[in-house]
């Protein structure tokens, strides 16, 4: 299973070198093990991942071999969208504070 796999490498985990890139926010997960209860957390773990879409990640990878030329279009394409979402973001806050300040 794959939270064994994940619990067998410790409790952080690397980020997915081409997955990674595709969420938006990448956070970790953290999960605090009371009383020596490591089965509570390891499920606790699993709902999170779930939840978050971790494990469909991992699994994605685990079936599929990214090439290192993939991985740089991929990367290329994902800097790009994070640019551009940028430049949207600075755009629409000058044309609120315009409105804001009655400016024409």
């Amino acid at each position: 299973m794959i939270i064994q796999a994940v619990a067998k490498r410790g409790a952080a985990f690397l980020p997915l070198d081409s997955l990674s890139s595709q969420l938006q926010q990448w956070r970790g997960i953290r999960v605090k093990v009371v009383n020596n209860n490591l089965d509570q957390a390891l499920a606790l773990m699993q709902r999170k991942m779930q939840s978050s879409g971790i494990e469909r990640m991992i699994k994605y990878e685990q079936l599929r071999h990214l090439k290192n030329s993939e991985k740089r279009v991929l990367a290329k394409k994902n800097l790009e969208r994070k640019i551009r979402s940028q430049d949207l973001a600075r755009k629409l806050k000058t044309i609120l504070l315009h409105k804001v300040r009655g400016v024409a």
